[in-house]
């Protein structure tokens, strides 16, 4: 299909540009990118269109002036059809709210996301502690747990907070050789967080985790965990005074428990 069909398509202008923009078929749009009454505003109500072409976004993205308007750079690194090169090239340009945006629209290929995501990430440091309290609170998991390793009160409340946040990135962040004392306390504290048995685990591997924590969390550990935690070399040596105690401690109210039920006298057994 060609101009032929939609000859207006190269000369209109105003109000009959806008319907042309809603009623043209995508694959009979191409023409339109030569009309000199195509500027970057009718452009971006045109790229919202998401049955728009790769062959018409390869087009607008060969023509240069167009991407010196932020706008339509923007939606062409949201659109589905944008080829995944060019959607790369894109992502760098975005802004960091708008790369937040990015990760948790839906249809994004995961490696763009992932992208998007690791923008974000080393971008946070540069933040200021309002911005990152506001992408805490709301930012997909990998951020969410990146924000939660910032150690700041404010920020590790708002993350642990985050419904995106999972298991596997509270993990990652416990798993951290060095990590603010803050930061394993609040997970310890959290009503959410500190009933997760494997959480539990992390926070008696994580050397930040205060003492009084792990003594708390040693009498719901299983024993065969805390055979585990106690062989040499998992934990420094004074911890495993502790674990050693504590399987002691079940081992001797097992048998305790079974000399009661040999000793107690059965019942008659009447026919």
């Amino acid at each position: 299909m060609n101009s032929e069909r939609f000859p207006t398509l190269l000369t209109a202008t105003g109000e009959d540009l806008i319907r042309l923009i809603h009623e043209v078929p995508a694959d009979a749009l191409l023409p339109i990118l030569d009309n000199s009454s195509l500027d970057e505003t009718t452009l971006t109500l045109l790229l919202q269109r998401r049955d728009l072409q790769s062959e018409f976004l390869v087009e607008v993205l060969q023509r240069r002036h167009f991407l010196k308007n932020y706008l339509v750079k923007k939606l062409l690194a949201f659109h589905p059809h944008t080829p995944r090169t060019a959607g790369i090239r894109l992502l760098r340009d975005l802004y960091l709210m708008d790369l937040v945006q990015f990760t948790i629209s839906p249809g994004v290929l995961p490696d763009l996301k992932r992208r998007a995501e690791d923008q974000v990430i080393a971008n946070l440091p540069q933040l200021p502690l309002g911005q990152k309290i506001t992408l805490a609170r709301r930012s997909p998991a990998r951020i969410a747990g990146a924000l939660l390793a910032d150690g700041q009160p404010a920020v590790v409340k708002a993350a642990l907070s985050n419904s995106n946040l999972t298991e596997s990135q509270v993990l990652r962040v416990l798993a951290r050789e060095k990590l603010a004392p803050s930061v394993a306390q609040s997970i310890a504290q959290d009503t959410k967080w500190s009933h997760i048995y494997n959480v539990r685990i992390a926070l008696l591997r994580q050397p930040s985790t205060t003492l009084t924590t792990i003594l708390a969390f040693l009498p719901e550990l299983t024993v065969s965990d805390l055979r585990e935690l106690a062989a040499p070399g998992v934990l420094p040596e004074n911890l495993r005074h502790y674990l050693q105690a504590e399987i002691h401690r079940r081992l001797q109210k097992s048998e305790h428990h079974s000399d009661a039920e040999f000793q107690t006298p059965r019942k008659p057994h009447h026919e």
